[in-house]
């Protein structure tokens, strides 16, 4: 009876019609020249892909073993021997993708093409069950991997066959949206800690991300949302002892027995209740402006309250949230009657967020982690996903977080990013980003610099002289200041009374120099409210022989 019900849900699940949206790069070939065009690629969801960033590197298609699924003989036969990094393409089949891209890891690819053997429109490659990784390999694998359709893979082998060098360029810059300053993302995933390698690896990201997506929070610079899949009990058996047992709010809201044994440990609705009690913690913890709290309760109660401890109780999920100072009663309150013949609103907001909308397709695959309305794909590990969350940032934008070293590299540190510098204040237009760089002129200390970022930057605006004097032309001279730099005027520059010169460079001061002789008070008076020359602002008479 408990193997019919498990395949009925299974067959009135994928008889809903579903749509899986394929997140993607590009690929374009930069040479041979007669052969440029760009390509879409299926990003694996294994490894790691450089969202924000881009690589060019020189295809190379093995002559033995084009389908990869054994280790290639040498040592790193096909690690980069120039400045290109080698980017490997094989063929579809055989073996799992992850082990393609795992062989060619290990013999030094950069990253992986898997050419399709088939006309068909692209899908993601995804990783095995963890049956099929007794060596543990997936976790290990850091490079980047996509699959390619047949064409596109067939004109890339033909070029190598006839000896040309192909280098091609693949980019991840606009795989992740990046349209502000605040990035939203989601992750689908499961309080169950009893279903293996997947649980496995939620949990240890949720552990391991915490305090990044706490910094990120706090500072506002993103809006994190969790989520939880449901599913529901064919109405034809509401009333079996199978969906009694699985399912809340009579058959509405399901999910797996954690054991697949109905009779024994604990049952698919005690999983239902966690996964709503965490739903009810981040919706009371954000009322209140602590929506951060989150991260704090779920890691503590996969610490506290394990499955695989028989601890998994309400009782203690009471003392988690006591522990952190949670309103219990409001989160109680949040959570319903489960027992009701009714809809509970907070799981019913769940069932209808999981069908795709928009640019995002229905979620399928958990755990799933949705940036900007994409589905990241990929490992989920910290360093990867931070890095996919700052390629969600507006250029220029990003918060401190995605500056570190370990991140991005500072363009600005070589050659000032080719921006424009100032040498004496040491003032650069250059800012660095978590894509790169931007030539922007900046502001400093409250004055605006004008100008194209590369070639010229000029204060403007009031209090411009107190910076540099404003970039303009000045001199002493027999302990009397000069300046082609006014603060009436705000921009520009102009040479003092006296001087000639495109106010950069002035010359000629003998008039002002000899001004005890030539000028009557009330135009000296002017000399100096005009041109701020220090100096002359003490002279108290005016010999005129």
């Amino acid at each position: 009876m408990a193997s019919l019900f498990l395949i009925v849900v299974s067959i009135l699940l994928s008889s809903v019609e579903s749509r899986f949206v394929v997140e993607k790069s590009s690929v374009s070939i930069v040479s041979p020249y007669d052969l440029s065009s760009k390509h879409d690629a299926a990003i694996g969801n294994f490894g790691v892909p450089d969202y924000g960033g881009s690589m060019v590197g020189t295809v190379v298609y093995p002559q033995k073993g084009s389908v990869g699924c054994s280790p290639f003989d040498g040592d790193k036969p096909f690690k980069s021997k120039s400045h290109r990094p080698t980017i490997l393409l094989l063929d579809r089949g055989e073996c799992y993708f992850a082990l393609k891209v795992w062989n060619g890891q290990q013999a030094g690819a950069a990253a992986v093409l898997v050419a399709d053997s088939i006309d068909e429109p692209l899908i993601t490659m995804d990783s095995p069950e963890e049956s099929s990784d007794a060596d543990g390999y997936i976790e290990k694998i850091g490079i980047p991997s996509a699959l390619i359709d047949r064409s596109f893979g067939e004109k890339l082998k033909s070029a190598l066959k006839k000896g040309e060098e192909v280098i091609i360029k693949i980019d991840w810059t606009e795989s992740v949206p990046h349209p502000d300053q605040r990035v939203e993302y989601e992750l689908w995933t499961n309080s169950n800690d009893e279903c293996g390698i997947r649980c496995d690896e939620q949990m240890n990201f949720i552990k391991n991300f915490k305090g990044h997506a706490q910094i990120l929070e706090k500072g506002g610079y993103t809006q994190f949302t969790p989520h939880y899949i449901t599913w529901y009990c064919p109405q034809a058996f509401i009333l079996s002892n199978q969906c009694k047992s699985q399912c809340i709010n009579h058959g509405r809201y399901c999910a797996p027995d954690p054991e697949q044994d109905f009779g024994e440990g604990y049952q698919g609705k005690d999983v239902v209740f966690e996964n709503l009690r965490q739903l009810c913690v981040h919706r009371v913890a954000n009322e209140s402006g602590r929506s951060w709290v989150w991260w704090d309760y779920v890691t503590d109660f996969h610490i506290r309250c394990s499955m695989k401890k028989k601890k998994y109780s309400k009782e203690c999920a009471q003392g988690v949230m006591k522990s952190l100072n949670l309103p219990i009663e409001k989160i109680e309150k949040c959570m319903g009657d489960s027992e009701a013949n009714t809809e509970n609103e907070v799981l019913k907001i769940e069932q209808e967020v999981q069908v795709g909308r928009g640019s995002r397709g229905d979620v399928t695959i958990l755990p799933t982690l949705v940036i900007n309305d994409v589905q990241y794909r990929g490992k989920l590990e910290r360093s990867a996903v931070l890095k996919a969350i700052c390629a969600g940032f507006k250029e220029t934008t990003d918060p401190p977080i995605c500056l570190s070293e370990d991140l991005e590299t500072n363009e600005c540190l070589e050659r000032n990013g080719g921006c424009w510098k100032d040498p004496k204040s040491n003032i650069t237009a250059c800012k660095d980003t978590f894509r790169g760089r931007v030539c922007q002129c900046p502001l400093v200390n409250g004055i605006q610099y004008d100008g194209d970022g590369y070639t010229s930057c000029q204060g403007v605006g009031p209090g411009r002289c107190m910076i540099h004097n404003g970039g303009c032309w000045s001199e002493t001279r027999d302990g009397k200041r000069f300046s082609a730099c006014l603060e009436s005027n705000l921009a520009g520059c102009q040479c003092p009374l006296g001087f000639e010169g495109d106010g950069h460079k002035c010359e000629g001061a003998s008039m002002l120099m000899n001004a005890k002789k030539v000028l009557p008070v009330n135009v000296m008076d002017a000399v100096v409210r005009t041109h701020g020359v220090d100096s002359i602002a003490s002279v108290k008479e005016i010999n005129c022989t």
